[in-house]
């Protein structure tokens, strides 16, 4: 199998009737999933687009959003997502970084849409889910009007496949290029790190525009099992779903499991049948480890990766918080390396580090990204001798177990959604009233870390903390903007003139 189009015509014939996908009320086996997908490819062929060619995709998670993936992996297409939780200009830059010919979006973002087409020259047809606008084609209409045999093109193993945006330390997004061979490695990986099986179903409801829940239905679909996919996260649906569809492996962030831990009749919901609970973005308690064990029995397992590619796996059996001292000290970790993957521990002076010395993690994988869309600084900084070059500090210890101890690159962790300093540090600063802005993580109980903003206000300025608040959601996606704000009359500097975040983080976490 050398394209995960090839998976989907495999599954097709080897797992003909068996469930694909499950949305809703919408079930569709192997077979119909690769009909419809064929369907959508040919009809995106016959719109104008051509192997190598983008199409874009502004959607929550459905079913839609697998097939427009799913024609992209068959034909050659690259997918470029959209995060439905941006501000219009941030959409608005993604989008034309792409320059995609075709546009599938959702009806409720229709308005975003409208005002933006003004500025979208390299888009050609516009393709809506639901009852759009008259300026659009209608989903449904344009799939059933391609060619059930498919388009008369197909993906190569070199082909770009996906295209990813991810927030970049100078607060403009990194278009991350997946390609086919890469992501069939990471299929392959990810489906051995979490057994994966032929007849298992997994349960997906993180955003689809990410990486995590796609990479993991690509685990699934190279198996031959199903996904059965939400929109969003609600963690009663999630539990009834797990009962009635008798769900094996599902995905969520620490915050969503903390959520689903807390609903007061979990013991009512039989969910015996669930082996795999992963977890990303961050370790979890040992003291929420402890309450899910005994609820949920020994089912966790924690992930450690990026958009860039694939990294490290804390297995169920090293779940042990009533173990020893070193087990309880490991739970803190990211866990071991991943097959086909190879971490270094190094230094500023590229000398890599002694055990338990931090330092940049660096990983080498054939699961890594090929480069950074139309940002060759970016690559060259990122992929340097064959090695990613993560911004993540950390070190291992003697068996391997990799522990991150900060981020290079400021970025804030928020109930799963990652958070660079950067982006919001301009978004205050293009206020008036701002003279100077440091922006910072702070622990949450609830979110893991929240946004924290410490302001220097021009000299006769009144604004408080809400107005500027709110005139940064007004430039930033919501779940970016700061959820509290201080005012300073300075912020601390190193002596090359830069703000000194060290002295802001150990000052705020003292209070």
């Amino acid at each position: 199998m050398k394209t995960l189009g090839d998976m989907i015509e495999r599954n097709a014939v080897n797992h003909a009737n068996a469930e694909a996908l499950v949305y809703g009320e919408r079930r569709y086996t192997h077979r119909q999933f690769a009909d419809r997908v064929r369907r959508l490819a040919a009809a995106f062929f016959d719109l104008g687009l051509r192997r190598q060619e983008r199409v874009s995709c502004l959607a929550m998670n459905c079913s839609e959003f697998l097939e427009v993936y799913g024609a992209g992996e068959l034909a050659g297409y690259i997918v470029a997502t959209v995060n439905f939780r941006l501000a219009a200009p941030e959409m608005a830059y993604i989008i034309k970084d792409s320059a995609p010919k075709i546009l599938v979006f959702e009806a409720q973002y229709a308005e975003v849409v409208g005002g933006l087409r003004p500025q979208l020259s390299s888009i050609e047809q516009y393709v809506c889910i639901g009852k759009g606008p008259d300026w659009a084609l209608s989903y449904e209409d344009v799939l059933g009007s391609g060619a059930p045999t498919g388009p008369p093109i197909r993906a190569t193993e070199d082909d770009y496949v996906h295209l990813i945006y991810t927030s970049g330390t100078t607060g403009r997004p990194k278009g991350v290029i997946r390609g086919q061979r890469e992501d069939v490695r990471v299929a392959e990986t990810l489906g051995v790190e979490m057994n994966v099986t032929v007849d298992g179903r997994m349960q997906l409801m993180m955003p689809l525009f990410h990486v995590g829940s796609k990479f993991l239905q690509l685990a699934q679909h190279w198996r031959g099992g199903a996904v059965i996919l939400h929109r969003t996260f609600d963690p009663v649906e999630v539990l009834q779903t797990i009962e009635r569809e008798r769900v094996t492996l599902t995905h969520m962030a620490p915050t969503m499991v903390q959520a689903l831990l807390n609903v007061p009749d979990i013991g009512k919901y039989d969910v015996k049948s669930l082996d795999v609970l992963c977890y990303s973005a961050a370790p979890m308690p040992v003291s929420l480890l402890r309450k899910g064990l005994a609820i949920l029995g020994p089912v966790f397992l924690q992930l450690y990766g990026m958009t860039e590619g694939a990294g490290t796996t804390l297995h169920k059996h090293q779940h042990r918080p009533d173990g020893t001292a070193l087990d309880i000290k490991r739970l803190g970790s990211v866990g071991q390396a991943a097959p086909r993957v190879e971490i270094r521990i190094v230094d500023d002076a590229g000398v890599d580090c002694a055990l338990s010395e931090p330092g940049e993690v660096w990983l080498r994988s054939d699961t890594m990204l090929s480069s950074y869309w139309n940002n060759a600084p970016a690559t060259i900084n990122a992929l340097r001798d064959g090695w990613y070059h993560t911004g993540d500090v950390g070190y291992l210890d003697d068996e391997g177990f990799l522990f991150l101890v900060d981020r290079k690159k400021d970025m804030i962790i928020s109930g799963g959604e990652n958070i660079y300093s950067r982006e919001v540090e301009e978004a205050l600063a293009s206020h008036p009233d701002v003279v100077d802005a440091a922006v910072i993580g702070v622990a949450d109980a609830h979110w893991g870390e929240a946004v924290k903003a410490i302001v220097v206000r021009a000299g006769n300025s009144t604004i408080d903390e809400a107005a500027l608040i709110e005139h940064c959601r007004t430039l930033i996606a919501s779940y970016k903007k700061p959820k509290s704000i201080e005012y300073v009359d300075e912020l601390p500097r190193l002596p090359s003139g830069k703000i000194n975040k060290v002295v802001l983080r150990e000052r705020y976490r003292k209070r």
